[in-house]
C-alpha cells in the first residue's frame, strides 16, 4: 500500500527509523529503507539491526512495540494521500473485470485506518485487502498472494500481476509465480534499487498499467 498506492511520505519507515533511534542507535532512513521496505513492520526491525549485527528478538519487540504506539500517534495527523491516479485506475482495471487487490506489511487494523482516511472500500474501491495479520509468513515469501488467490479461486499464478515499490515486493510476486512483476518508483526504493531483483519492468505512474495490465 504505502508508496505503490498510498502516499504517506514514507512516514512508516521514518517511524521505525526512530523508534530504533530511540533505542540507542543512529540509523540513517536510507539504512531503513534498503533493508526495511516492504516487510512486516516487526521483521523490517529486526533487519535493520541485522545490519549492524545485532540479533535480539526481546530487542526488536520492544522497539517494535514502542514502534506501533509511535505510529498510531504519527497517523493520526499526518496527511495521507492517494498515489497519483490511484483510484482511476482502480477504476480502469475493475471495468475490466480485473480484480484489484491491495496487499500490504501493515497490521490489518493499521492498513484499515488508512483505508478509512482515502475513503477507499473494499467491494466499491477495491476487491480485497490483505495484511500481515492474515499469513503466517510475510514477503518475500508469497503467502499474502496465495492467501487472495485462494479468497477468488485462482489458482493460475500466471493470471496474476504484482505491483510493488520495492524489492522484497518484486521477490513476492515472482515467488507466487506471477510472470509479471512490476517495480513502481513512487515509493520506497529508486530505480536501480528495484532494477537489483530483475522486475518485469518499471513504471513511474500507476496509470501505466492501463497499458499493461490486460484482461485474460
Amino acid at each position: 500500500m504505502a508508496g505503490t498506492t498510498v502516499d504517506e511520505d514514507n512516514l512508516v519507515y521514518k517511524t521505525v527509523q526512530n523508534a530504533v533511534n530511540a533505542a540507542g542507535y543512529n540509523y540513517s532512513l536510507d539504512e531503513v529503507l534498503a533493508v526495511g521496505a516492504g516487510r512486516e513492520k516487526l521483521q523490517a526491525i529486526k533487519a535493520v539491526l541485522a545490519g549492524s549485527g545485532i540479533v535480539d528478538d526481546l530487542l526488536a519487540e520492544k522497539i517494535f512495540a514502542r514502534f506501533n504506539n509511535m505510529l498510531d500517534e504519527a497517523y493520526a495527523t499526518a496527511p495521507i494521500l492517494a498515489q497519483p491516479h490511484a483510484l482511476d485506475t482502480f477504476r480502469f482495471l475493475r471495468s475490466r473485470d480485473i480484480l484489484v487487490v491491495l496487499n500490504t506489511g501493515y497490521s490489518r487494523k493499521i492498513a484499515e485506518g488508512l483505508l478509512e482516511k482515502l475513503d477507499w472500500q473494499v467491494g466499491r474501491d477495491i476487491d480485497a485487502l490483505v495484511t500481515a495479520d492474515d499469513v503466517a509468513r510475510n514477503r518475500p515469501h508469497p503467502d499474502m498472494i496465495q492467501f487472495a488467490m485462494d479468497k477468488f479461486g485462482i489458482t493460475d499464478p500466471a493470471t496474476v500481476v504484482k505491483v510493488g515499490d520495492s524489492a522484497i515486493d518484486i521477490e513476492e510476486g515472482f515467488n507466487a509465480g506471477c510472470t509479471v512483476s512490476i517495480g513502481i518508483t513512487t515509493g520506497a526504493h529508486t530505480v536501480e534499487q528495484l532494477q537489483q531483483v530483475h522486475p518485469t519492468c518499471i513504471i513511474n505512474d500507476l496509470k501505466e498499467l492501463e497499458t499493461i495490465v490486460r484482461p485474460g
